[in-house]
């Protein structure tokens, strides 16, 4: 299981042109799904995303974590996340996850974070949908279990 996490001050997301999550500042999370993730992998994932300090405190240090910033979460699934370039020129996507096993651990990702404290957004799993965002910094962090 892997989630690219970028830090933004908005985001949001439309399916069929109808704006179906949004948030102001916190972060948007890709979640990315393979064969051998687990509901711990996806407890362990959220703890650590939630946790993780990439808010700059009083100082401009790195030292304020999503909880402490009272920031929200977009989260969308992306089974692309899991995509083979190194072979050919079309991405292979044997990697990624059936989608009813996705499904469930990504709710399950969503379901920890919520237990954790913070506001989430989402998108609609296996929609195709327009993602939008100002990334912060820029802040991009991939993460990986």
């Amino acid at each position: 299981m892997k989630i690219l996490v970028q830090r933004v001050s908005n985001a949001c997301v439309e399916v069929d042109e109808k704006k179906v999550g949004s948030i102001d500042l916190g972060a948007l999370v890709f979640v990315g799904i393979t064969h051998s993730d687990t509901k711990e992998n996806a407890i362990w994932l959220a703890s650590k995303f939630v946790n993780l300090r990439i808010f700059s405190d009083e100082q401009g240090k790195l030292n304020l974590s999503l909880l402490e910033k009272k920031g929200s979460a977009l989260i969308i699934s992306q089974f692309t996340l899991y995509g083979d370039c190194m072979e050919g020129r079309r991405p292979s996507f044997t990697k990624a996850a059936t989608p009813d096993v996705a499904q469930y651990i990504y709710e399950e990702f969503v379901k920890e974070v919520r237990r954790l404290g913070v506001h989430v957004e989402t998108g609609i799993f296996g929609a195709k949908m327009k993602v939008s965002l100002v990334n912060e910094g820029p802040m991009t962090l991939m993460i990986e279990k």
